[in-house]
């Protein structure tokens, strides 16, 4: 898996126990998966069809950095599946796991729109082109 993002957990984060608050993680785990489809499909009107079962596995305090990791699972006809770990930057502790991440491509009219792809292209790969 490939770690592409890394946060740094400050104050606004953290839940009342201290901890870092599971909505914003969730919100960065969101992003990630849209940025990264996006880039993948090259449609920025890419969105967030479903998200699996999350596993809490641990958690980060005020001062941690993490590093949100995603990988492709599959290539559909408009969707991309993704799944995704967010570790501890130093330790490599799991914190959380989403097996499943499913994004879809959309057209102008907000339907799934196929994309073409089959495997994953890097952007120095499509330079060359």
């Amino acid at each position: 898996m490939r770690f592409h993002t890394r946060k740094w957990i400050k104050p606004e984060d953290l839940n009342p126990n201290g901890t870092l608050f599971g909505g914003r993680l969730l919100e960065w785990i969101d992003e990630e998966a849209a940025l990264y489809a996006i880039i993948q499909l090259e449609n920025p009107k890419t969105v967030t069809a479903y998200m699996s079962e999350i596993s809490f596995r641990s958690s980060a305090k005020k001062g941690d950095i993490i590093e949100i990791g995603i990988e492709v699972l599959k290539f559909g006809t408009s969707s991309l599946t993704l799944t995704c770990e967010v570790r501890n930057k130093m330790t490599h502790e799991s914190i959380i796991a989403v097996d499943k991440i499913i994004m879809v491509s959309l057209d102008e009219n907000g339907k799934p729109k196929p994309h073409g792809k089959t495997k994953i292209e890097y952007v120095k790969d499509r330079l060359a082109e």
